[in-house]
C-alpha cells in the first residue's frame, strides 16, 4: 500500500468517525447526574444557616450517537429510552426544553408555597396569564404563536386562569375569529386566530395550543431559586426543605449531608419522578448519608422500592428513607438525632 493510500484511507476512516458522532439516533440516553447543595441556590432573604447539606439529584440526558448507544446498552445504570417516549408527537427541541423549565418553575413555586405555609407565613399570587408550552401542527395558532408566549388577553378581556381562557373559547363555535394579545420576549403583540373544531367528535372549538398557568407567587421575606440550568418538576420537593430550613431557626440537617427528588404539590404532596436509581448512584458519589424518595403509599414498584434496590446494589451506607408528605419528611428530620462531630 503506498503512503498516499494510507494517508487517504486514514483521512476516510475520520471522517466516517466524526460523521458517526455527529449522527443522532431515534433515542436518548440517561445517566446519574449529579448531586448538587442547595443551600449556593436558594436563598431566603436574613434566613438562618445550616451545618449540614440539603442537595437535589438529576439524571443526565442527551440524545444518542451511535457510541452513547452502545456504551449505555452494557452500563448497568444508563437507561435508552425511544424519542416518542421522551417528546411529545411532533415536539420540537425548543418546545421540549421550554416545558422542562416551565415544569421547573412550576415546581419552584410549589415549594415555596409549601414551604412558607408550613413556616406560617402569608403566600399571595400574581396572575399573569396562560403560558404557551406548544402548538398544535395543523391547528389555527400552529405558525402564530409560539412556545414562549404569555397570552394575558382574549378579544380584550384579561383572565384569572387557565381554566377561564379555555370556558371562553369553548363558548364560541368553530370558525369565530378571536384576537390574542401576547408578550414576546417582553414585547406586547397581537394575533387574531380562527377557531377549529377539535377533532376528537366533540366539535369544540379550539385555539391549537398546549397551555399552563403563567403566575408569580408573593412572600414575605423573598426568596430566590437560581435554577436556570435545571429542567423539570424532580427538585421540587428538595427546594421546599431548603427553604423550610432557611425559614426557620431550628436546623433540620442537623449536620448531614441529606438527598432526595420527588416532586412537589402545593398541598404538600411528594410525586414519582424518573431515574431513581440514577439519582441514588449520583447522590452515593457526593456523599449523601440519607436519601428521601416517594413512597407512593407503599405502592408496588414505587421509586422507594426501586431505590433501595439500587442501594443494595452498590452496597452504599445511605439511608433511605420513604417519604409521601413534606410534613412526614419533616417530622422524621425533627426527631433526628444531631450528628456526633
Amino acid at each position: 500500500m503506498s503512503r498516499k493510500t494510507s494517508i487517504g484511507i486514514s483521512i476516510l476512516a475520520a471522517v466516517l468517525i466524526m460523521a458517526s458522532a455527529l449522527f443522532y439516533l431515534p433515542y436518548y440516553v440517561t445517566k446519574p447526574g449529579m448531586a448538587k447543595e442547595l443551600e449556593p441556590i436558594v436563598e431566603v432573604e436574613g434566613g438562618y444557616d445550616e451545618e449540614g447539606n440539603f442537595m437535589l439529584t438529576t439524571v443526565r440526558m442527551g440524545r444518542a450517537n451511535i457510541y452513547a448507544y452502545v456504551i449505555a446498552k452494557f452500563s448497568k445504570y444508563q437507561e435508552i429510552y425511544p424519542v416518542e417516549d421522551i417528546r411529545a408527537e411532533d415536539e420540537t427541541d425548543e418546545e421540549y426544553n421550554i416545558r422542562q423549565l416551565h415544569m421547573m418553575d412550576n415546581s419552584k413555586t410549589a415549594a415555596i408555597e409549601v414551604a412558607y405555609k408550613k413556616a406560617g407565613k402569608p403566600v399571595d399570587y400574581t396572575y399573569k396569564g396562560v403560558y404557551v408550552l406548544r402548538t398544535m401542527e395543523g391547528m389555527p395558532a400552529d405558525g402564530k404563536l409560539k412556545p414562549g408566549d404569555l397570552v394575558f388577553k382574549v378579544d380584550g378581556n384579561p383572565f384569572s386562569s387557565s381554566q377561564e381562557f379555555i370556558d371562553y373559547i369553548s363558548s364560541k363555535k368553530p370558525g369565530d375569529t378571536v384576537k390574542l394579545e401576547y408578550k414576546r420576549n417582553g414585547k406586547s403583540k397581537q394575533a387574531k386566530i380562527p377557531l377549529k373544531a377539535l377533532d376528537d367528535g366533540s366539535n369544540r372549538p379550539v385555539v391549537g395550543i398546549q397551555l399552563v398557568d403563567d403566575k408569580e407567587i408573593d412572600v414575605e421575606p423573598d426568596v430566590t431559586v437560581e435554577s436556570e440550568e435545571i429542567g423539570g418538576p424532580s427538585a421540587g420537593f428538595m427546594f421546599s426543605l431548603e427553604i423550610y430550613n432557611q425559614l426557620t431557626e431550628e436546623d433540620l440537617t442537623k449536620g448531614y449531608e441529606i438527598a432526595g427528588t420527588g416532586t412537589m404539590s402545593p398541598d404538600g404532596t411528594i410525586g414519582r419522578i424518573g431515574g431513581i436509581q440514577q439519582k441514588v448512584v449520583a447522590a452515593d458519589k457526593a456523599g449523601a448519608e440519607i436519601f428521601f424518595a416517594p413512597f407512593e403509599k407503599g405502592a408496588k414498584g414505587s421509586n422507594y422500592e426501586e431505590a433501595l434496590i439500587a442501594a443494595k446494589d452498590i452496597k452504599t451506607k445511605m439511608k433511605i428513607v420513604p417519604v409521601d408528605t413534606f410534613d412526614e419528611a419533616v417530622s422524621y428530620l425533627e426527631n433526628l438525632k444531631e450528628k456526633s462531630r
